[in-house]
C-alpha cells in the first residue's frame, strides 16, 4: 500500500475515481461514498475528463464547473485527464487515467461495472493483457465464423477460460464483454496489470438505469445520457432535482444560462473548415481514422450539413459505431494524431497531473500527491519548468481544446474567450 503519514502520524490512504460527471448525478454521489467505504480511504481523488468526452462529443458544461460539482459531492482533489486520452477508445481512456493515478501514487481505484465481480473482471483483464496463444486461436476462429470483433472476443474469452480453468468460479461468462462499464473496468485492470501496479481495485455493481438508457424513472439512479437529453430539451429542473444532488443542480442552473449546454453541432462550421482544408492529404494520420473512413469522408464531404448529420447519416455503417465516428471527427478537429499517442505511450502515457480543484480542508493531500512520479501542475505558468518537451506538447492539446470549447459559449453570449492561462483552480472550504 502506497500511503503516507498525515497529521498526528496518521496513515493517509487515497482512492481514485475516473469520471466525466457529465453531469454529476446521484449515482456518482453514491459511488464516491461507497469508494471511501470499500477502500477505507481518507481522501477521494478524481481524474476528470476535460471539455471533451470519450463519446467524441463536448461536455455539456466546462471542466471547472464539473470539477466544482465533484468537490461539492465529496471529492478532495480533481485532476484533468488530458484530452488525447479523454477522447480516446476505452483502452486509451483507461491507460491515460490509470497512468495518472498511478503516477500520483494513489492507493486504490474504485469503478462501476454491470457485473460487480472484481474477480471475473480481473481474470478477463489478465487474459487480454497477456493474450495467450490458445485465446488468440479461439479469437481467430470466431472471426473466421463471421462474428464481429466484440462478439468474437467475448466468445474467445469464455472458451479460453473453460479450457484452462479447474474451478468453475474462474470461468468467464461470454457476456462479460458485452456491456460498457464492464469493458471499461477491464481496460482499467488491464492497464494496471501491464504497469505492474500495486494499486488496490474495487468495483461497484451499477444500479438503476443502464449506461445507454434515456428514460428518467423517479426513485432510481438515472444515466448521464438521459440527463443530458433532458438538459438539451426543456431543462425541467424540478424533474431533474430527483436525480441530481442539490449542489450539482445549483451549478447547472447557474451555468446553463450563459451559453451552455455545448453540443457537437456548435462546432459544425469549424469541423467543416478543418475537413475541407485537409481533404487532399486525407485523414489517416489522426487517431481512430482508418483508410476506409478517410476515403469516405473525402467522397462525401460535399454532402456535409452539420457535424451530427454527417456522422450519423453519411458516415455511419455496420462496421463502424457512431461513437467511433464521433471520436474520429473530434480527433481531426483537435489535431490529435496517431504519432502523438505513440510518443506519449513511449514515455508512460501520463506526463503530468493538472490540478483543476481541491478542498482547502484537504490541503495536506496535495503535499502527499506531489511526491508521486509525475509532475503535479497547479499553475499553467509553471509548465515550462516542470514538464518535459513532450509533456508541453501534450498540454498544448489540452489548452487548444479548452480555448476551442470556450469559444462556443463566448460566441453565444458575446463575452471574450477565457484565457486558459488565467483560469483559477476551484478551491472549496
Amino acid at each position: 500500500m502506497r500511503t503516507a503519514k498525515g497529521g498526528m502520524g496518521r496513515i493517509m490512504k487515497t482512492v481514485g475515481i475516473i469520471a466525466e460527471y457529465n453531469p454529476f448525478h446521484n449515482g456518482h454521489l453514491y459511488q464516491m461514498q461507497q469508494a471511501k467505504k470499500l477502500s477505507g480511504a481518507d481522501y477521494v481523488i478524481v481524474v476528470l475528463s476535460g471539455n471533451f468526452t470519450q463519446r467524441g462529443t463536448p461536455a455539456i458544461l466546462d471542466k471547472f464547473a464539473r470539477c466544482e460539482t465533484a468537490l461539492l459531492g465529496g471529492a478532495d482533489a480533481v485532476f484533468e485527464l488530458p484530452v488525447c486520452f479523454a477522447t480516446g477508445s476505452a483502452e486509451y481512456f483507461a491507460r491515460g487515467a490509470v497512468a495518472l493515478l498511478d503516477g500520483l501514487h494513489v492507493d486504490a481505484l474504485c469503478f462501476g461495472s454491470e457485473c460487480g465481480d472484481i474477480h471475473a473482471l480481473s481474470r478477463a483483464a489478465a487474459i487480454l493483457a497477456k493474450e495467450p496463444a490458445v485465446y488468440k486461436k479461439f479469437l481467430k476462429e470466431n472471426l473466421h465464423r463471421g462474428l464481429s470483433f466484440p462478439a468474437a472476443r467475448s466468445h474467445a474469452m469464455a472458451q479460453y477460460s473453460v479450457s484452462v480453468s479447474e474451478d468453475a468460479k474462474d470461468i468467464i461468462p461470454k457476456d462479460l464483454l458485452r456491456t460498457p462499464n464492464n469493458i471499461l473496468g477491464i481496460e482499467y485492470l488491464k492497464a494496471l496489470y501491464r504497469r505492474q501496479s500495486t494499486m488496490e481495485t474495487y468495483t461497484l455493481p451499477r444500479k438503476g438505469a443502464g449506461y445507454s438508457d434515456t428514460a428518467l424513472q423517479k426513485g432510481a439512479f438515472a444515466s448521464a445520457m438521459a440527463l443530458r437529453k433532458k438538459l438539451f430539451g426543456d431543462a425541467d429542473f424540478e424533474l431533474l432535482s430527483s436525480f441530481l444532488p442539490e449542489s450539482s443542480l445549483h451549478v447547472l442552473k447557474r451555468e446553463l444560462l450563459p451559453g451552455y449546454p455545448v453540443s457537437m453541432d456548435d462546432f459544425s462550421s469549424m469541423l467543416f473548415y478543418r475537413l475541407l482544408s485537409l481533404q487532399k492529404e486525407g485523414f489517416t494520420s489522426y487517431m481512430d481514422v482508418s483508410k476506409a473512413l478517410s476515403d469516405k469522408i473525402c467522397r462525401h464531404l460535399c454532402r456535409y450539413q452539420s457535424a451530427t448529420r454527417f456522422g450519423e447519416q453519411i458516415l455511419k455503417s455496420k462496421d463502424l459505431t457512431q461513437t467511433r465516428i464521433s471520436r474520429s471527427l473530434l480527433h481531426i478537429l483537435l489535431s490529435i494524431t496517431k504519432k502523438d499517442m505513440e510518443n506519449f505511450a513511449a514515455k508512460g502515457d501520463a506526463l503530468y497531473a493538472r490540478l483543476l480543484g481541491f478542498r482547502k480542508s484537504s490541503e495536506a493531500l496535495l503535499g502527499h500527491l506531489s511526491k508521486g512520479s509525475i509532475p503535479l501542475l497547479s499553475k499553467l505558468a509553471d509548465a515550462d519548468k516542470l514538464l518535459s518537451p513532450l509533456g508541453i506538447q501534450m498540454l498544448s492539446h489540452d489548452i487548444f481544446a479548452s480555448h476551442l470549447y470556450d469559444s462556443i459559449p463566448a460566441q453565444k453570449t458575446g463575452r471574450p474567450i477565457q484565457n486558459e492561462y488565467s483560469r483559477q483552480i476551484v478551491i472549496l472550504p
